[in-house]
């Protein structure tokens, strides 16, 4: 009697919660307790009514609940009456708030964005290997394709194998990496997809720092997160200054393309200016800071007041991205655009489309679950490939679908050559790496860090930067 104390109150909720989901599967059982007992509804019978069991409720709070009395109440009324709340949670339409909800919480970057052959085939040896042996087999198999790529024995063990840049200590990573995971000490549970990646990244961050002349870096999910920007107080900040103070070029790369508008790049990396401005860097400094936009098609730099200026194509684009013809671009986007459309409509997925100089995308207008923009990317990326000759980027933004004319690769290839510098002195930090992900092309070419997370660039970072500090 009286009121209900708070444990009470929890499995109050609890008995709410199952007799939601017993009358959603259609048994239209449900159970409440209250201040005056518990009631009961039981399966449905001929005349669609269920009788209130156990101490009768007085007459006005049954009128609360349904309008009528307690002796027979119809299910239904029970339902919207009893519960209104609850049965919102029923999908009946697509369109429904929580319909939306729903996918909003299917939305997730899972199985898809862990695809790389040389990783899934070394968690495949630890069914018959310890972590220590997959690493030393694997660093001589690497130290072999490096002298012999088309013989050599990891070739033939995964003939999609790409090349290495510098031979890795996978075995020194492995036990810099178990000194704070224990991974050696597990018996039953093998080291999974991102452990794996983790030890690969600092046998490559090691490898690296020796002759490191320039570091590129993805921006969304790799130096903040998604539609987010590089703000002043972020720790990435400091970390990217270190290096740029550690005589190391430092270029962020990422499929925003803004063309002849400096302030919409600069709202991405105000941050970073900020931090510019406020530490009074020099010339010297700033002139190792470069912004490349959509994809490989735009250049900027630091002038001495600390804004973004482009840099005219004429002066760093190389010549596979000066022989790209207005009237070959024009026709790849109108192409992409019909595809993207088309592969989305499939879906019965409404967007919105979003055409720019050298780039053509759709944004969905509901959330969407990620393996259908996988589907819509992989979609443009094949049909694509039979219809022009000029390179171009078809990823999976998370959040949305691009194609871009050119990539990445050859973003990098020309800042490499406008800065003399070697494809083994450079070191690109991205997010996707996947089949459809924009970061893909630049392992072909690049030695690279995989990463998930900001929180992870950075980690990885403070690595290099110890490691530079000690040379």
């Amino acid at each position: 009697k009286g009121s209900i104390s708070p444990k009470g109150k929890a499995r109050e909720g609890e008995r709410e919660a199952r007799a939601v989901r017993e009358m959603d599967r259609g048994l239209f059982m449900a159970e409440r307790q209250t201040a005056e007992g518990y009631w009961t509804l039981l399966p449905c019978g001929k005349r669609g009514r269920a009788r209130w069991r156990g101490r009768r409720p007085r007459q006005s709070r049954m009128h609360q609940y349904c309008g009528v009395s307690w002796r027979e109440v119809p299910i239904a009324t029970l339902c919207t009456a009893v519960m209104p709340q609850e049965r919102e949670f029923r999908i009946d339409q697509g369109s429904s708030p929580s319909y939306r909800d729903d996918i909003a919480l299917l939305q997730r970057k899972g199985r898809l964005k862990e695809q790389d052959p040389l990783i899934d085939f070394m968690i495949s040896m630890h069914s018959t290997h310890t972590s220590q042996e997959v690493m030393e087999k694997v660093q001589e198999w690497i130290k072999e394709h490096m002298n012999d790529s088309r013989c050599s024995k990891i070739r033939t063990l995964i003939p999609g194998i790409g090349k290495f840049h510098k031979e890795l200590d996978l075995v020194g990573a492995l036990h810099e990496y178990d000194a704070f995971s224990s991974l050696t000490k597990r018996k039953f549970v093998p080291a999974n997809f991102a452990e794996l990646r983790h030890i690969l990244n600092i046998a490559e961050v090691h490898a690296s720092a020796p002759t490191i002349k320039l570091t590129s870096f993805d921006a969304d999910g790799t130096l903040y997160k998604d539609g987010q920007h590089l703000k002043n107080n972020s720790a990435m900040v400091e970390l990217l200054i270190g290096l740029l103070q550690q005589e190391v070029n430092v270029a962020i790369i990422t499929a925003a393309g803004y063309p002849g508008q400096e302030s919409r790049f600069e709202e991405r990396f105000s941050g970073l200016l900020k931090a510019f401005r406020d530490l009074n860097l020099s010339a010297s400094v700033l002139k190792r800071f470069y912004v490349m936009g959509g994809e490989c098609n735009y250049l900027l730099k630091v002038d001495r007041d600390y804004r973004l200026r482009f840099v005219d194509r004429a002066e760093w684009a190389s010549d596979a991205l000066l022989s790209f013809e207005e009237g070959d671009i024009t026709a790849l986007l109108d192409n992409a655009q019909d595809l993207l459309l088309e592969t989305a409509s499939t879906f019965k997925l409404p967007v919105q489309v979003v055409r720019k100089e050298r780039a053509v995308g759709i944004i969905p207008s509901e959330p969407a679950v990620y393996e259908v923009l996988e589907e819509i990317a992989l979609t443009a990326k094949l049909k694509l490939e039979g219809m022009t000759d000029l390179p171009f980027c078809a990823f999976n933004g998370g959040a949305d679908c691009f194609v871009d004319v050119g990539n990445k690769g050859l973003g990098l290839e020309a800042l490499t050559s406008h800065l003399s510098c070697s494809p083994t002195r450079v070191i690109h930090f991205g997010d996707r790496f996947t089949t459809t992900g924009n970061d893909a092309i630049t392992k072909r070419k690049f030695p690279t860090v995989w990463v998930a997370n900001p929180e992870e660039t950075a980690w990885f970072i403070r690595l290099l930067l110890k490691d530079l500090e000690k040379a």
